[in-house]
């Protein structure tokens, strides 16, 4: 489940659609090594799936937190639809 990504990193979905229609959500992050990555949160059927990033550890500062916070709590909603 991809969608096309802007230069912000925002999928179109996710940019376009209602807070209570998103599949997937998308969380700045670094790794190790202090480059940028993102960690994605999508719904699938029932299921929320993190995504990390490939070969890569997640280092979330306190606003990737509360970014994971909130994309974890509307995909679980999501999900019980």
């Amino acid at each position: 489940m991809r969608a096309a990504h802007g230069e912000d990193g925002r999928s179109a979905e996710s940019a376009t659609a209602p807070a209570d229609r998103r599949r997937w959500w998308r969380v700045d992050c670094r790794d190790v090594a202090n480059s940028r990555r993102f960690l994605d949160v999508l719904v699938n059927r029932d299921r929320v799936v993190l995504v990390g990033p490939p070969g890569h550890a997640a280092a979330l500062s306190a606003n990737g937190m509360s970014q994971l916070s909130v994309a974890l709590r509307d995909a679980a909603v999501q999900a019980r639809r």
